[in-house]
C-alpha cells in the first residue's frame, strides 16, 4: 500500500471527500492492478470465510494437544442457560447479550485455528478470531449487509497494513501485543465506520484499542497456539467493542493513532525474546507451563 500512515489515508479521504473504505479500495485496486468488481468480490469471499470459521465450528472439537476445546461452548451456554453454578440466567450475564456473542464467537474461531479448521489470519492466524468475533455479532444484532461488512473490512485492513509497515502483527517480532493487540485495533476502527463515525473517530477508535494491549507478551505454553491465545481472542474483542464505544462517546485518544503504532514498534523491539514467541518465559515458563511441555514431548 501506498500509504506510509493513517493519518495520510484520512487526508485523502478528507480532500477527496470519499469515504476511508473507498480510499483503501482504489488504493488496492492500483496497487494489484484488478478491477473495483475484483478487488471487492474478494473481500466479500474472505467475509464469507469468516462466517464458515464461525458456523463449521463445532463443540466437539479438540486440538491434539488437548488444551483447547469447549470453552467458547460454555461461554455460549452461560448466556442462554446460565453459569455452572446457577450464577446467572438466560439473558443476565454480566456482561450482556452482545458481549457474550462476541465472545464465544471470538473464541470459537480461535478454537477452530487450534483444531487445524480453516480461518481467516486477520492479520494472523493466532489473532483470527478477533475480527470476525466482533462482525459476525454485530451485523446480526444490527441486520447488516454482507457489503457492508465488506466496506468495513477494508478500513481494518488498511490500519492493519500500517500496522505491519511501521511496526509489526507477528508475536515473534512484536509480542502478542502485534497480534491480538493489532487485530483489537482493526476491529475497533471497523466498528467505529459502521457506526458512520468520522474518519478521525475511526483511527480514534484505532489508537485506544492498541493504546490497551501495549506490552502483551507472546508467551504461549507448550509453543503452541493455544494456551493463553484462544481466550485472548476474546479478551482482544471484547477489547475492541469498548474502545470503539468510547470513541462514539467523545473520548479522544491523546496520542494520535500512528504515535500509538509506532510505540507498539518500539515496544516490541524493546521486549527480550523469552517473551517473543519462543516459549522461554511467561505463562510458558511456569510450573504447570513446563508440566505440559513434558507431557507433550512425551516426558
Amino acid at each position: 500500500m501506498g500509504f506510509k500512515s493513517l493519518d495520510s489515508i484520512v487526508k485523502m479521504a478528507n480532500e477527496k471527500n470519499q469515504s476511508l473504505f473507498e480510499v483503501i479500495l482504489y488504493e488496492d485496486m492500483s496497487e494489484r492492478d484488478v478491477s473495483r468488481d475484483k478487488s471487492f468480490g474478494e473481500m466479500l469471499k474472505l467475509w464469507e470465510a469468516m462466517k464458515n470459521s464461525y458456523n463449521n465450528h463445532s463443540p466437539s472439537l479438540k486440538s491434539a494437544s488437548g488444551l483447547v476445546g469447549g470453552d467458547s461452548e460454555l461461554l455460549k451456554k452461560y448466556g442462554t442457560e446460565g453459569g455452572s453454578e446457577g450464577t446467572a440466567v438466560s439473558g443476565e450475564t454480566l456482561c450482556g447479550e452482545f458481549a457474550n456473542k462476541v465472545m464465544y464467537t471470538a473464541m470459537a474461531i480461535a478454537e477452530s485455528n487450534a483444531c487445524m479448521k480453516c480461518i481467516v489470519a486477520a492479520p494472523t492466524a493466532g489473532s483470527c478470531g478477533v475480527m470476525p468475533g466482533v462482525l459476525i455479532p454485530f451485523a446480526e444484532r444490527f441486520n447488516v449487509s454482507d457489503e457492508k461488512i465488506a466496506e468495513a473490512l477494508y478500513v481494518s485492513a488498511g490500519v492493519g497494513e500500517i500496522i505491519a509497515q511501521r511496526a509489526s502483527i507477528a508475536g515473534a517480532q512484536g509480542g502478542c501485543q502485534a497480534e491480538i493487540g493489532s487485530a483489537a485495533a482493526m476491529a475497533a476502527a471497523a466498528l467505529a465506520y459502521l457506526m458512520g463515525q468520522s474518519a478521525d473517530m475511526v483511527m480514534n477508535a484505532a489508537a485506544l484499542a492498541l493504546k490497551n494491549m501495549l506490552g502483551l507478551a507472546c508467551d504461549p505454553v507448550a509453543g503452541l497456539v493455544e494456551v493463553p491465545c484462544v481466550k485472548r481472542n476474546s479478551f482482544g474483542a471484547m477489547n475492541a467493542v469498548m474502545a470503539a464505544d468510547m470513541s462514539m462517546a467523545g473520548i479522544k485518544s491523546v496520542i494520535p493513532a500512528d504515535e500509538v503504532i509506532d510505540a507498539m514498534g518500539e515496544i516490541g523491539s524493546l521486549m527480550p525474546a523469552a517473551i517473543k514467541e519462543t516459549s522461554k518465559a511467561g505463562l510458558a515458563a511456569t510450573d504447570t507451563g513446563v508440566r505440559i511441555l513434558k507431557k507433550q514431548k512425551g516426558f
